[in-house]
């Protein structure tokens, strides 16, 4: 084994051992500083300083569970589209890689279907109003 290879594990070893005693050093002031005062209050399942009120039925439109839906589709989509363009444009410029133009181009076009896809969902989306916060 390298001399500089057990170096790096030694200052991961060390950061972890530091992280372990840091946190153990917080639970323990936690436990001795925090205020101990029992109540009914404190003693309920979800305490948030409000007793809990008897199960009432109320009605949430579909509306807001579709707009987060497509929230969520977009987030992942810059998931999926930020690293793609950084290596996209690595193979353009031949950084270190070993696809060809064929294969450039193909993941170009895969890309492209896939921004096609979600902008159809979004137009979708737009033209069924569920973009409309009323």
């Amino acid at each position: 084994m390298s001399e500089g290879y057990a170096l790096n594990w030694a200052a991961a070893v060390i950061a972890g051992a530091v992280g372990v005693v840091a946190m153990g050093i917080m639970f323990a002031m936690s436990a001795i500083l925090a205020p101990r005062r029992r109540s009914a209050d404190k003693a309920i399942p979800y305490e948030s300083g409000i007793r809990p009120a008897p199960y009432t039925w109320s009605q949430v439109h579909i509306r807001y569970y579709i707009f987060g839906i497509l929230f969520l589709i977009f987030d992942v989509e810059a998931v999926f589209l930020f690293p793609w363009a950084v290596v996209f444009m690595q193979v353009k410029q031949g950084v270190g890689t070993v696809f060809t133009q064929a294969v450039a181009n193909a993941v170009f076009y895969e890309m492209v279907l896939f921004i096609a896809i979600l902008g159809f969902g979004i137009l979708y989306g737009w033209r069924k109003g569920v973009l409309q916060w009323r």
